[in-house]
């Protein structure tokens, strides 16, 4: 079993219902049980600011799964709800599931990057996988810790 950990992110479509019936649809992934929720937190949008906030959460799964199937699922998950995948980078969305780590592996696929690429300048990312895994160590030997003190990111507010 791995131990994965996941980012929600919802701007669209009820964001609080659709990272609620994300965070079942994880649940019932095959060979797959969610060991964390974090609380659910309210930030800014990273590229255009001329949309809703995101409300961002992390969700700690162990799996059974390799990565590639456990990102299967997440896709599939994220268009059974709505997403939509536009060329628009950083645009308004009804769900966002990243694989942020998945144990202490260093994976890069055509498909999938762990760690996910830019989740260490991220603190909308960052905090509520400090609130789920405050000790947590990278794959590289840095804590999340020092990551998050090093970035200076405000802990965002409850959503």
């Amino acid at each position: 079993m791995t131990l994965a950990y996941i980012a929600l992110g919802s701007n669209l479509a009820s964001p609080l219902e659709q990272v609620n019936a994300a965070v079942q649809a994880l649940g019932e992934i095959p060979h797959s049980r969610i060991q964390a929720v974090s609380s659910f937190y309210r930030t800014p949008p990273l590229g255009p600011q001329d949309q809703p906030d995101y409300l961002n959460a992390a969700v700690v799964l162990n799996t059974a799964l390799d990565a590639e199937t456990l990102l299967d699922n997440t896709q599939r998950i994220e268009l059974q709800q709505g997403r939509v995948r536009k060329a628009e980078r950083w645009g308004p969305r009804t769900l966002d599931l990243d694989i942020m780590l998945f144990g202490h592996e260093v994976i890069h696929t055509d498909r999938l990057t762990v760690p996910h690429y830019d989740m260490k300048n991220r603190g909308f990312m960052l905090w509520p996988l400090f609130e789920v895994a405050p000790d947590l160590i990278f794959p590289d030997g840095i804590s999340l810790k020092s990551i998050l003190d090093g970035l200076g990111a405000e802990k965002p507010a409850r959503w």
